[in-house]
């Protein structure tokens, strides 16, 4: 299976120089302002900018001079390392740089250590403008004949590769990010959606209806996975039920045993909206290969953390799963080969190390894994 195995971020808000190994269930811990929900953004820009939304999403972010690490570094610079199962792992790195006003791609690297010889194999090869990229019908690097947008990466843009590097550039377009549900008075998820094919709830849950309705019918076994996590965490939960309210659109209604009569979406409360959102994202066999998830605690009661951390788990065999909370109750159900702490240097910059590459078996064996990072005996506190 092709997965990311390593990660280094240089420049990326105070994430001056994170080099970081890639596991399949990772949750990232630490005080406010240490450096987790950047991580998060810093893999989303990557993600961006190998499906040629580079632009856009550091237009989002205010800039590239608003994401460098003040006044310590002039250029943003990512590196990922990937397996590839019968082949020698690749390695992509990209370098942006400020130029006026706006960026430029400095450079970008896409190579392989060959099987047969010595000499590494490079996919693409691109530095200040000078476009390179491997071309498999003519059997060495070419610079393109067609329009370069020199906004967008290479990687964004280069014809069909080998299937390694097309594998590599497919992972990490999909990577996606989700942040804490709106569950407001007039969030998607509370309204009658439409009903269409849906593989995934959606970011804001605007596909959640349609999600479960087609699950209930083609995929059982996954909706009854749902069905009984949600019977698990509220045990006088019954079913859910998508009556129709208009042409084309479907409402969901929760049955509690209590209550003679269904309760609609817009009567959940947020905890269980979340939830419930939660658990079908988790379930969904059309997670993408990275799947990053920012603060899945928030408003959720302190026993379905348990529950939450074995779905995340679960999920983990099929994704890659990078979690950022702030919650030591979440952390208590956890291992330490599951945890990343974040910390912050005497200089302001962020540092990531694993939990279980600390010391920390003398603390374990008298103390939960959360109770030793109040303690302070993790860092990742202030």
């Amino acid at each position: 299976m092709y997965k990311i195995k390593r990660i280094k971020i240089s420049g990326f808000r105070r994430l001056l120089a994170i080099d970081l190994p890639v596991r399949p269930f990772m949750v990232l811990i630490g005080a406010n302002g240490v450096g987790k929900t950047s991580f998060l953004d810093a893999f989303s820009t990557l993600s961006a900018s190998a499906s040629g939304n580079l632009n856009s999403i550091l237009s989002q972010f205010g800039g590239i001079s608003n994401l460098l690490t003040r006044g310590k570094i002039e250029d943003l610079s990512f590196l990922v390392d990937m397996t590839a199962p019968g082949h020698q792992p690749l390695e992509y790195e990209l370098r942006l740089s400020s130029k006026g006003t706006g960026y430029a791609i400095s450079g970008e690297v896409l190579c392989q250590q060959p099987d047969d010889f010595d000499k590494t194999f490079r996919h693409i090869d691109s530095s200040d403008g000078d476009i390179r990229y491997y071309e498999t019908e003519e059997n060495r690097l070419v610079r393109p004949d067609w329009e370069h947008n020199p906004l967008e990466t290479s990687l964004a843009q280069v014809p069909k590769m080998y299937r390694q590097p097309e594998e590599l550039r497919r992972i990490l377009a999909t990577a996606t990010q989700y942040h804490v549900l709106d569950v407001g008075p007039r969030a998607p998820v509370k309204m009658p959606q439409p009903m269409k094919p849906a593989t995934l709830p959606g970011p804001d849950g605007g596909d959640l209806v349609p999600y479960l309705y087609y699950l209930r019918e083609g995929d059982r076994d996954r909706y009854e996975v749902i069905i009984d996590s949600l019977r698990t965490a509220f045990p006088d939960f019954e079913e859910l039920n998508f009556p129709p309210v208009a042409a084309g659109l479907l409402a969901m209604t929760w049955k509690d045993k209590k209550f003679s009569k269904p309760i609609y979406m817009n009567e959940l409360s947020e905890g269980t909206l979340r939830f419930l959102w939660l658990v079908s994202l988790l379930q969904s066999p059309n997670l993408s290969t990275v799947t990053m998830i920012d603060e899945p605690e928030v408003s959720l009661h302190p026993e379905l953390l348990s529950l939450l951390a074995d779905l995340m788990r679960e999920a983990a065999k099929r994704t890659q799963l990078i979690v950022a909370t702030h919650s030591d109750r979440f952390i208590r159900f956890l291992s330490p080969d599951e945890v990343v702490v974040m910390d912050v240097d005497d200089d302001g910059c962020a540092s990531a190390t694993w939990a279980d590459s600390l010391d920390l078996d003398q603390w374990l064996a008298e103390y939960s894994l959360d109770e030793v990072w109040r303690m302070g005996r993790m860092g990742g506190r202030a």
